[in-house]
């Protein structure tokens, strides 16, 4: 069951929060680990670290796919009345692109995988089909394109987390609260 109306309308459910902060801190350490494993030279390490790293994607988009089908069944609360209309239009926006690239970073990644001859074998237990025929050139391709969306996807994470900071110590109303409850709604007129 859910979160009472009432608790729903000021705050996300539990498995909205857990599946967030889970999702947030997968990308943060395979974002991590493949630029750690990019610059590394061929060896049985590094194809041992792509394996995790494709491990890794497979799972985020499982967790992705989970929590969107969360957010379609329990709609987000509201945003504070008192945002500008442009606010609450950017805010759709980053959600909205946010969800695009959770989906097609791990794609890409598989594309690529794919493309360049290596079969992903999900925590080396289950094997997944390739998307594409062997192609050099088309996986190289897929590399940059891959590359791009990571680095899309983590400028835009940064934006997404500044706005909630912005919103916690700036605005003091409770954005950044309702995905972290133990901070609370911060005090206005608070004098520093």
């Amino acid at each position: 069951m859910g979160l009472s109306t009432s608790t729903q309308a000021s705050g996300y459910t539990r498995t909205a929060i857990a599946l967030h902060w889970l999702i947030a801190v997968a990308l943060a350490g395979s974002f991590a680990l493949g630029l750690y494993m990019h610059e590394l030279p061929l060896s049985p390490q590094k194809l041992k670290l792509y394996s995790w790293h494709k491990w890794a994607g497979v799972t985020i988009f499982l967790f992705v796919t989970l929590r969107l089908a969360w957010r379609l069944g329990h709609r987000p609360p509201a945003l504070p009345i008192a945002m500008p209309a442009w606010q609450r239009q950017a805010a759709a926006a980053t959600h909205v692109l946010l969800y695009v690239l959770m989906f097609a970073v791990p794609l890409s990644g598989w594309l690529m995988s794919s493309a360049k001859g290596f079969q992903t074998v999900w925590f080396g237990v289950l094997p997944l089909p390739d998307l594409l025929e062997k192609n050099k050139e088309l996986g190289d391709l897929l590399q940059q394109i891959h590359m791009l969306l990571n680095f899309c996807l983590a400028g835009l994470v940064f934006a997404h987390a500044g706005a909630a900071i912005k919103h916690h110590f700036s605005d003091r109303d409770d954005v950044l609260a309702r995905m972290l409850p133990f901070l609370g709604k911060p005090r206005s007129g608070v004098n520093q």
